[in-house]
């Protein structure tokens, strides 16, 4: 697998496109490509995945499509390519980005988080014999565009239940990275759960940043200040979608003893926090490693899959993850979840997509 540096920015600097908004995180990349031998390039098709804010290693969303790519290169015999996003950039870079990968005869070519929308819409038509894959965003179409979106909302709804059966002071937090229509409908939901559980809990509700500025979603110290905030307004429970900067919030709270819930990726199995996972109660899930892995399957299988691709309760697109062991020791609260998730499913209940 190779992993592709900052593709240089031609023309002058463009304004700043505000970065990505997903539960979740820019850091500079580095330059890990390795060659692979002539035999292997010539022998595997090429798929590209470029990373959203925080890239890869961020211990959520991103590490999930990186997931996905893993599997595809496994499973498919594909060699991948990744490209980092760069701090500050506009969107010419995220143009450049994947032009560059698509010009290579990478297929598919994927953008991790809703920022790349502009960008595939302007790319995207250049290239009709390549896919274009977009995480989290319907906006832009194509017929070479897929758009592979989730029910962020159902999976947090769930985690409000839990939130609420697991608190014992009848407070609980919600943080999101940065305040975007995305990011609103994990509160949205998150709330929802929590009220529908116990109506006279209450939840504190806060974002680490406001755009243009994506800071919530890639520095941790931000999410461990405002942690520790909730924590000491009598928060037992926290539930933080905020990418990067929500590994500051698992830390706050594991060090005050607390529960913390976790998002996109199963937090409690990511090694980066492995020190914390004794207090990550569950983690919100989003199948991206599968909805990855499926769109570059689709492409491989000469039947490329465009159009809005959902994920949510009914296809186990989106869940709580069960690793923790005292998570499954709690019968009342894990019983509570699975009557919540059916409900759903059987729309009993439907769960707002904004506060």
């Amino acid at each position: 697998m190779r992993r592709i540096t900052r593709i240089a920015t031609v023309g002058i600097a463009s304004a700043a496109l505000a970065l990505s908004a997903t539960a979740c995180g820019g850091k500079k990349s580095s330059d890990t490509s390795s060659s692979p031998s002539s035999s292997t390039a010539s022998a595997a098709k090429s798929i590209a995945i470029a990373y959203d804010i925080g890239g890869r290693g961020d211990q959520s969303f991103n590490d999930a499509a990186y997931a996905g790519l893993q599997k595809a290169e496994k499973e498919l015999g594909v060699k991948g390519s990744e490209a980092e996003p760069t701090e500050g950039e506009g969107e010419a870079d995220k143009v450049q980005r994947l032009t560059e990968l698509a010009r290579k005869g990478n297929n598919p070519v994927i953008g991790v988080g809703f920022s790349y929308a502009p960008a595939i819409k302007k790319v995207a038509p250049k290239f009709p014999n390549t896919t274009f894959g977009i995480i989290d965003d319907t906006s832009v179409t194509g017929p070479n565009i897929a758009n592979l979106v989730f029910n962020e909302e159902q999976g947090s709804y769930l985690a409000g239940v839990a939130a609420a059966k697991a608190s014992k002071t009848g407070t609980v937090g919600f943080i999101g990275g940065v305040e975007v229509p995305l990011i609103k409908k994990f509160e949205a939901g998150f709330t929802q759960g929590v009220k529908d559980t116990n109506p006279n809990a209450k939840v504190l509700s806060q974002y680490l940043t406001q755009p243009p500025n994506f800071d919530g979603f890639s520095k941790p110290d931000l999410g461990k200040a405002a942690a520790q905030g909730q924590l000491d307004a009598g928060a037992d429970v926290i539930y933080a979608a905020a990418g990067l900067a929500g590994s500051g919030a698992i830390e706050a709270t594991a060090g005050k003893g607390k529960w913390a819930i976790g998002v996109d990726s199963d937090q409690y199995n990511q090694a980066g926090l492995s020190k914390y996972k004794d207090h990550i109660l569950t983690s919100v899930t989003k199948d991206v490693s599968d909805a990855v892995f499926n769109e570059i399957k689709s492409v491989q299988d000469g039947k490329p899959a465009t159009g809005e691709i959902r994920y949510g309760l009914d296809k186990n697109g989106v869940g709580l993850a069960d690793s923790n062991p005292e998570y499954k020791k709690m019968t009342d609260l894990t019983a509570a979840v699975e009557k919540a998730k059916a409900d759903i499913i059987a729309k009993k209940i439907t769960v707002k997509t904004a506060p």
